[in-house]
């Protein structure tokens, strides 16, 4: 009952965080606050939660990595490959080498393995949190893109170049031969494995629809809430990485699903489930480190202990010192990458813009370590045989203040430096959705077109004369969808303006009946379901209504 009840109490918790954020007076990172209520609630209530790290690892893992695959925009994942796979492999060796060494130097009682082992699970970034330190200022989309596509594969590498490093202590060996066959080995069977899974899952839904018709759209959700988990079991159950079978599984459903398609009423379930699945699991992950907290801080002693001894301020001092070891490892990373860019588009003969100091700047604050930091240090394994792993506790508390530290780096200087930030060719959202809602428009009307003369040569003389007084109808509210989609000038500008003034008015509508039918539904005069499925066609309106105005 102890367990129903603390579970139930974290999820309130993280229910309640984002209204918290919202209500405080000073705009903080909604990690930072989940972290804080987090320890409220150890140290006045006396919570505690203790850790399996392997049950960690495999609850919290696979289901935001999938989602993270699932949900990142494909075709910028292609054509920004090139700055996503420098920073989210070579920035990761780059990290782990730099960080390891200086941490060991810096601490000589942390043994060299140790250190590579916490600078893997540092090397990991949250786009997630990211997202929510920059707050109201929008972060270029291009930049955001290649956080995102850094954040989905980095997790991968550092958490695998985590388990290698935690072999080589356990062990006492290393071979950079066997671990770099050892690490492609894993990498292409995780790889393998994630599409495996993820192709039989298309295949299964898809016969399934085929035997029964459309399935349940909640049976599709549960199935796919389950595949992450699948996917990371199947791989880990033949020693490849499970990480990037997750990661890969993600990817791979969402090809299947645009090749395929899927129905509107499961398309609209799962991102519905999975905004809630990454939500509350990043929550839980933040709120469980504030509860860690009390307890890491109350151990400062023995870290010191573990770290050689000294003064307590030291520890703040190897914190600091890790995150701007990591800050400008970082920018040196991608000021190197982008030289080199530049050097080789000059040698093909190309125009490339220049980067400038500033967008640096940003790209190396934008490090911030969050959920996946947090659950790769908490699975370092407790014991080394008959004895503690070492410096266990000490690599808890410094991967938790790197977390906390980059947060509020991040939180005060992010904002400030994306501001009025634009990138040279950035990519052109609003034309290209633009292009694509007329296509679209036109599309439209020519099925219409074709369902008239269909009915035209099919049907009598009142069939023929509803279809056409329909056909017009429909057709002048997809003409002014096409009018509105066009470039600028003096007929796209009033016809938008046409648009936006006829959008508020049906929003005004569609908040009309909604309040009528709550009437109706207090005076009785409508029962519950009636009321349920009014609300869900005025709601889809006017989801449909905001939609468009967004683009």
């Amino acid at each position: 009952m102890s367990l129903v009840i603390t579970i139930l109490v974290l999820l309130l918790v993280v229910a309640i965080s984002g209204a918290v954020t919202r209500l405080l007076p000073v705009k903080l990172p909604t990690p930072l606050v989940q972290i804080g209520l987090g320890a409220l609630l150890a140290r006045p209530f006396g919570m505690s939660v203790q850790f399996d790290p392997d049950l960690f690892l495999m609850l919290f893992i696979p289901p935001l990595l999938f989602a993270d695959g699932w949900r990142i925009p494909k075709r910028e994942l292609f054509l920004l490959r090139g700055p996503i796979l420098a920073l989210s492999v070579g920035l990761v060796f780059f990290t782990i080498v730099g960080v390891g060494y200086f941490v060991h130097w810096m601490i000589p009682t942390v043994p060299l393995a140790v250190a590579f082992a916490l600078a893997a699970v540092l090397s990991p970034t949250d786009a997630v949190a990211v997202s929510s330190i920059t707050g109201g200022t929008k972060m270029p989309s291009r930049l955001m893109h290649v956080l995102s596509g850094e954040a989905l594969f980095n997790d991968a590498s550092g958490l695998v170049a985590l388990q290698f490093a935690v072999v080589a202590e356990m062990t006492g060996h290393f071979s950079l031969k066997s671990a770099t066959v050892d690490f492609a080995l894993m990498a292409g069977g995780g790889i393998a494995a994630g599409w495996l899974v993820g192709q039989a899952f298309g295949i299964f839904r898809r016969r399934l629809v085929r035997w029964s018709g459309e399935m349940d759209p909640p049976s599709q959700v549960v199935l796919l809430l389950l595949l992450p988990f699948a996917a990371y079991l199947l791989a880990e159950h033949f020693d490849v990485s499970g990480i990037l079978a997750a990661v890969t599984a993600g990817i791979t459903l969402n090809y299947t699903d645009i090749r395929k398609g899927t129905y509107y009423a499961t398309r609209m379930q799962t991102g519905a489930v999975w905004s809630m699945v990454e939500f509350t699991f990043n929550g839980l992950i933040f709120i469980l480190l504030g509860l860690q907290l009390p307890g890491i801080v109350d151990g400062a002693k023995l870290d010191l202990a573990q770290a050689g001894g000294g003064h307590l301020w030291y520890l703040a001092g190897y914190v600091v010192a890790i995150t701007l070891a990591l800050v400008i490892l970082r920018f040196i990373w991608v000021w190197v990458s982008i030289r080199f860019a530049l050097l080789r588009s000059l040698r093909r003969g190309e125009q490339r813009p220049k980067a400038g100091t500033r967008l640096i700047w940003t790209t190396s604050l934008a490090g911030v370590r969050g959920a996946i930091t947090m659950a790769g240090v908490l699975s370092l394994p407790m014991m080394k045989g008959h004895l503690p792993f070492p410096t266990r506790d000490l690599m808890i508390f410094l991967a938790t203040g790197v977390i906390l530290s980059t947060l509020c780096f991040g939180a005060v200087g992010l904002p400030l430096l994306v501001k009025g930030l634009k990138l040279p060719g950035e990519d052109p959202r609003v034309r290209e959705e633009r292009k694509a809602r007329a296509l679209v428009a036109e599309a439209a009307l020519r099925a219409i077109g074709d369902e008239q003369k269909r009915v035209e040569g099919e049907g009598d003389e009142n069939a023929i004369a509803l279809a056409s007084h329909v056909a017009a109808r429909v057709m002048s509210d997809y003409q002014q969808r096409l009018e509105a989609a066009g470039e600028e000038g003096d007929v796209p500008q009033k016809a938008r303006a046409e648009a936006g003034t006829e959008r508020v008015m049906r929003l005004a509508a569609l908040r009309a009946e909604r309040q009528e039918l709550y009437a109706l539904r207090r005076k009785h005069d409508i029962n519950d379901e009636t009321l349920r499925t009014l609300l869900r066609e005025v709601d889809l309106a006017e989801a449909a209504l905001s939609g468009m105005h967004a683009a």
